[in-house]
């Protein structure tokens, strides 16, 4: 296993973390089926331990909160060899206040996902999207709380905007609070929305990054590409994904899994693996073996010429201001810098 830091916290964590959304018998989300039950889930966080991964992310909305109580059930015994992190800010029931990152909302959620985790403190608690209705103050002011209070160890913002982020972190640096350790953001070879902006606010502030979803919904697998299978995206088309681009990018894996003995979804988050910007990349399983062959792309190793093919397959367009930052910089400075 590779580690990296929970931003500039000092705290190891591995670069393959396990995302525990899928645990739980019900509907994840409208028309999508959970399956993996206690015991399923148990034999999962073994062998993610054994790889050497010691961080847990889970949320209170996946699986009706189903996926916290499973994954604080298998990790008894074993909490103080893991970091759990966990995320509130979806609604929870149709009470119009069990939702958003209000003071009470986050502390009440708080305490509910300690239940269900069975623990006595969350090592990482994420915002789990923005809301618009509450003053960044507000929240900033509940985790402190939070955090003072020894229920959370460390804070994070996911789904946020880059600017939302450093005007956080900036609240906090000026006036003496605990500051965002890290992002829980969508990132993949079809998804790079976040190297213009917000690539460099974390590398500028010191963040960590924690992906989700590093192969699109599945969908750097291969298993729709020329199959015309639809899987959990025929009803859960998320993220969205440029297909054309997909089934390119897809084919380019391929060719480059067959020389390895690997497999595109290997390849995929071995690309990951090489941007020293993302502090741990979340990996979720459906089944054992496919959670062993993801943990299996740690030990891939790309060279800097497949690399760049992936790079530049994939890389985005700059939008303004991008385009024009080139224009500031002077040959001769640039030259002996």
């Amino acid at each position: 296993m590779q580690y990296s830091f929970l931003g500039d916290s000092g705290v190891s964590i591995s670069r393959l973390s396990f995302g525990a959304m899928t645990f739980g018998t019900q509907e994840m989300v409208p028309g999508v089926m959970n399956v993996i039950d206690e015991k399923t889930a148990d034999t999962m966080v073994s062998c993610a331990i054994e790889a050497g991964v010691n961080l847990f992310d889970t949320a209170d909305l996946y699986t009706g909160g189903q996926s916290e109580e499973i994954l604080g059930k298998v990790l008894q015994g074993r909490r103080q060899e893991v970091l759990i992190s966990t995320k509130c800010g979806f609604p929870g029931s149709e009470n119009i206040n069990n939702r958003g990152l209000s003071y009470s909302h986050i502390l009440n959620s708080i305490d509910a996902s300690l239940r269900r985790l069975n623990t006595d403190y969350i090592d990482l608690f994420f915002m789990h999207i923005p809301d618009p209705y509450t003053p960044v103050e507000e929240t900033l002011r509940a985790l402190e709380s939070a955090t003072k209070a020894g229920k959370i160890r460390y804070s994070g913002l996911s789904n946020y905007p880059a600017w939302q982020v450093q005007k956080a972190i900036s609240h906090q640096k000026s006036n003496g609070l605990s500051t965002i350790k890290m992002t829980q953001m969508y990132y993949s070879l079809l998804g790079r929305d976040l190297d213009q902006e917000f690539v460099p606010m974390l590398t500028d502030s010191g963040t960590g990054l924690m992906v989700w979803s590093p192969l699109a919904s599945g969908y750097l697998t291969g298993k729709y590409t020329d199959t015309g299978a639809k899987g959990r995206r025929e009803s859960f088309e998320f993220p969205p994904v440029d297909t054309e681009l997909g089934d390119r990018v897809v084919h380019t894996l391929k060719e480059i899994a067959a020389g390895k003995n690997a497999n595109p979804a290997q390849i995929a988050l071995a690309w990951l693996l090489t941007r020293n910007y993302i502090s741990s990349i979340l990996v979720g399983a459906s089944n054992l073996d496919q959670l062993k062959s993801n943990l299996g792309a740690v030990d891939i190793e790309l060279s800097s010429e497949e690399v760049s093919v992936l790079d530049d397959m994939t890389r985005q367009a700059d939008s303004y201001p991008a385009w024009m930052l080139p224009m500031g910089q002077h040959e001769v400075v640039a030259r002996n810098i």
